[in-house]
Order: structure tokens, then sequence, then C-alpha cells
């Protein structure tokens, strides 16, 4: 390639300077032809020297050529050598490697072999051992089993209820500890609401105003606000009775009014009732929104306002529904800080628990249930729906914020002086926790104690052993779970004992 534009050089040189003799003789034919021979002359010798300088260069690219080449086949030299000498070396490997194989090949089968040997020496043995004891593998098997069963078998039953207890201790101690925490921060007062209302007579005077001629005013009111109104059974009182807290508000605003207008007959208390619910109303939507800044809440429909307003008007056994909800909403609130839960969830879902309440008067169900449904068609998160439903175990609580309403619930309900039970009731509950103890088979007696926290269970030691009491008592507080509804904790006590009697002689 480097000699070609050498030649070609070459080659142009030779054609112009012909070319150039040739034109000139074609002009000057008859007079210079001494002058072209000379440039002809030195236009060959021009030519030979670009010739010989050509053949020059192509010697020297051909020499450089070959040495390169010598270059090269010395590299491949080399490179087959080397090649060959790990060749060589690989050849000697796998030959090591088929002499490993085969020995490792000839150690299995002596493995196997001594196998098969302590195999049938071991039957042997088995067989050996089976004739001198009388007893089959199997029943070898069963009787160790038996025997090791009851050496571990009170050593077991020792080891779970210790396990048990230090595990409740743990649990126990961080519950207390949140609980204490939420408790510590939140302090409202208790007050016990009646289903009664008095208002003092001015005079004896106002009392016949209020019973009108042949009653025709009481039996109005009466009628108009749906309340029992007694005016003979208390000196120098009138008493409200109704079940209906709204019902009995409306009335005593009504009765207000009208003993200080003084003038009382059918007309005038329609007007007064009227204008009392009318300021009822106005106090449900102020109660309601009082509570939700209360709590500092937003974004709550203004429909589960007005229902969480009618709370304040209802009880449970003698608490106040609202302030019970509200009071819940901040210990939620606290304890869902503690544990890291939504905190939003929980306190919106613990103020409208019971909201069903409200017009369960109305609608046929539980009021958990129906304060669900009420939350959902009003466009609350699937969350508050599912705590709010969740709150009486009506169905099983998934989430954190579900159970901790569930806590907050039993720990507002369960304050002292919180609610109001009957004798009988307490009674009754008494009851029921002994025959549901009762109901278990091996039971000798069962008594509710600690006003109906705790049970007490004494079971027949012959029927019952020591796991059996830990999975009774278990047992036996799922049951109570299931069947019966309270406030706080019931301690489930399984006792059993054993007495080993003698006489010596």
């Amino acid at each position: 390639m480097e000699l070609l534009p050498v030649i070609i050089s070459a080659v142009v040189g030779i054609v112009v300077g012909t070319g150039g003799v040739v034109l000139y003789n074609k002009k000057n034919e008859n007079g210079g032809r001494s002058r072209a021979d000379d440039i002809v002359r030195k236009a060959k010798r021009e030519a030979q020297d670009i010739v010989s300088n050509a053949r020059k260069q192509a010697d020297e690219i051909s020499d450089r050529n070959k040495s390169e080449e010598n270059e090269r086949r010395k590299e491949w030299t080399r490179t087959e050598n080397r090649l060959a000498e790990r060749e060589k070396t690989l050849d000697g490997k796998l030959d090591t490697l088929e002499k490993k194989t085969e020995k490792l090949a000839r150690e299995e089968k002596e493995i196997e072999a001594l196998k098969g040997e302590i195999k049938d020496i071991r039957t042997k043995q088995h067989e050996k051992l089976e004739k001198i004891a009388g007893l089959s593998k199997a029943e070898a098997k069963e009787k160790l089993m038996k025997m090791t069963e009851n050496d571990i078998k009170q050593d077991l039953a020792n080891l779970v209820a210790k396990e048990q207890k230090e595990i409740k201790h743990d649990i126990d101690e961080s519950a207390q500890a949140i609980l204490l925490t939420a408790m510590e921060r939140m302090s409202s007062e208790v007050t016990a609401d009646r289903t009664i209302t008095a208002l003092k007579l001015p005079d004896d005077e106002m009392k016949g105003r209020i019973i009108g001629k042949e009653g025709r005013n009481i039996q109005a009111l009466q009628r108009a606000t749906g309340v029992d109104i007694l005016v003979d059974d208390t000196p120098g009182m009138v008493v409200l009775s109704s079940f209906d807290p709204i019902r009995r508000q409306v009335a005593r605003y009504a009765l207000e009014r009208l003993m200080k207008d003084g003038r009382i007959n059918p007309s005038s208390i329609e007007d007064a009732v009227a204008k009392a619910e009318r300021e009822i109303e106005k106090e449900v939507v102020r109660a309601g929104e009082d509570a939700v800044r209360e709590v500092g809440l937003v974004g709550i429909p203004r429909e589960l306002v007005h229902l969480l307003g009618e709370l304040k008007f209802r009880t449970s056994y003698g608490q106040n529904v609202l302030l019970h909800s509200v009071e819940m909403a901040h210990v939620a609130g606290m304890i869902a800080e503690e544990i890291g839960a939504d905190k939003r969830i929980a306190k919106t879902a613990a103020l409208m628990h019971d909201m069903g309440k409200a017009v369960t008067h109305k609608i046929e169900g539980k009021h958990a249930e129906i304060g669900a449904e009420l939350a959902k068609k009003y466009g609350m998160p699937d969350d508050i729906v599912h705590a709010i439903a969740a709150h009486h175990d009506d169905i099983e609580p998934t989430t954190p914020e579900a159970l901790i309403v569930k806590i907050c619930d039993a720990l507002s309900a369960a304050r002292p002086g919180a609610r109001n039970i009957s004798a009988e009731n307490f009674a009754e509950r008494m009851r029921d926790l002994e025959n549901i103890a009762t109901s278990f088979p091996g039971i000798d007696k069962a008594y509710a104690i600690s006003a109906g926290r705790e049970v007490r269970v004494i079971v027949e030691p012959k029927q019952i052993d020591d796991l059996s009491a830990l999975k009774l008592a278990r047992d036996i507080a799922t049951k109570i779970e299931a069947t019966m509804s309270y406030p706080g904790i019931i301690k489930v006590n399984v006792i059993r004992e054993t007495r080993a009697v003698e006489y010596a002689k």
C-alpha cells in the first residue's frame, strides 16, 4: 500500500514528460528537435530517479514487514508453547481427579457395606432385646413414652404456669403503664343522671293552675310532651318522669316558662312546648359542636354532630352518654399516642361509639350496629366504622384503634360512681358467673366474689389434673367473654386440692 503512491507518481511523471514532448514536437516540428530531445532525456532521468526512490522505499517497507512478521511468528510460537504446557498440566489434573473419583467410589461401596452390617447388627440386637424384655419395639416405645410423660407431666404443668405468669406479668405491667399514663392526664367529674326531674312550685295556687279545670291543663301538657307529670306525690314540687331525657327536658323548659308567665291553658301550653322544642334543638346542636371542638376534631358531618348533641340528654345506667363519649375520646387519643396508633381515628371512633343510642328508640337493633351504619352512611372511613361496630364485641376487633375504643369504653364505664346498677342486676350477674363456671364437668363448687370481678372454681382432683385445670380456666374465661357484658375484667381462679391421708396404727 505504501509503494503504490510512489509508482503512480513515477508513471504520471513519465506520461507528463512524454505528453510535453509530443505537444512540443507538434508546435516546433521543424525547428526544435534538439531541445525536445533534451527535455525527453531530462524527463526520463527524473522518472528513473522516481522509480529508483520508489524501489528503495518498497524494499524498506518489505524489510520492515518481514521483521514484523518474524516477531509475530515468534509470539505465536511462544503462545503455542504456553498452551501446550497448560494442556499437559490439565491432563495431569484430570488423571488425578479420575484416580480420586475411583477411590471415592470404592470408599462409598465400603461404607454401604458397613451400613448394611450395622443394620443387621441393630436388627439382631432389637430381636434379642425384644426376646429378653418380652415386648415388641412398638410396645416398648409406648411404655417408655408413658413413663416419660408421667415423669415430666408435673414439671410441664409447672413450666406452663410459670411462663404464663411471667408473660401475664409483663403484659400487665405494659398495659398498666399505658392506662395509668392516660388516666392521670384525664380527670373528669362523675355525676349520675336520673329518669325524673323535679321542679319547685312557687305556691299551692300554681299547682291548681297546672292541673286546670278537671285536669285539662295537665292532660294537655302530658299529651304535648309525652311526659308523666306528678303534682301530688311531693309537697311543693312537680315531678316530671320519662325515660326519654329530651322529652323530659322539653317539659321542664315549657313548665318553667308557663309558671313564669302565670297563664296556663291548652293554647299557651302548645306555644310553650313549641318554644321549648326550639330551645332544645339549639341546645342539641350547641352541645354537639362543643363536644367536637373540645375533643379537637374537624370535618365531622353536621348530621353526626347533631346526633352527638342528642347524647347530652341520654344516660346509660345514670351516666351521661355525651360526657362518657368525650371522656373516652380524650383517653383514646392519649393511648393511641402512647402505642403509635392513629390518634384521629381512635378519638373520632371513641366520640361517636355510642351515637346509635340517640336513635335506638327510632331504629331497631343494637346501638353499636346502628352507630356503625350511621357513620358509614355519612361517609366516615372504614376504620372508624369498624371501631364503632366492634366496641361491644358484636364483631371481632381487628385494628389497634378498635381495641383502644373497646378498652376506653370499659375503663370509663367502670370508674367508681360512673354507673348505677340495681341490686337485682348485680345479684343476677353474680348468679350468671357461678352458673357459667358450674356448667363445665369436674366442677365441685363455684363462687363469684369481689363484686363479680373474680370467680373461684373448686374442682374434683380425681377428674381434673393440673394441665386440665389450666385449660379449664381458659375455657371458663372464654365462655364468660362470649356470653356476658361487664365492665373491666373478671379473674377466673381454678383451685385443685389433693389430700393424702393415712393412719398409723
